[in-house]
């Protein structure tokens, strides 16, 4: 099979982008790891496992099409995010979190 300009196959080419998150621990969360192309969801959770979870790091992986992610952008952070300044109880301030809560 020939290749573009890029190295990938016509084919591949066609394929949708996929995020990839992978829990590290029990009790952590998912972080970006990085991206794949694959042919659908199935396809893409599998490499999603031999490429980020080579050496055991995950216990649990997300995969989602790039297409599919929706965020705000940097220029609407102020407006986005100024409603949840005046509700002070989202905010831990009122309680003492224990020495043996790990991750919060």
């Amino acid at each position: 099979m020939t290749q573009d300009s890029q190295g990938e196959s016509p084919v591949r080419a066609g394929w949708p982008l996929y995020e990839v998150f992978v829990r590290g621990k029990r009790g952590l969360n998912h972080v970006h790891v990085g991206s794949l192309h694959a042919a659908d969801d199935q396809m893409a959770v599998r490499h999603a496992r031999d490429l980020y979870t080579r050496r055991n790091e995950g216990v649990s992986i997300w995969v989602v099409r790039a297409a599919h992610i929706v965020a705000t952008s940097p220029d609407e952070r102020d407006p986005f995010f100024a409603p949840s300044g005046d509700k002070v109880y989202r905010h831990p301030t009122f309680y003492a979190i224990p020495d043996g809560v790990p991750h919060m």
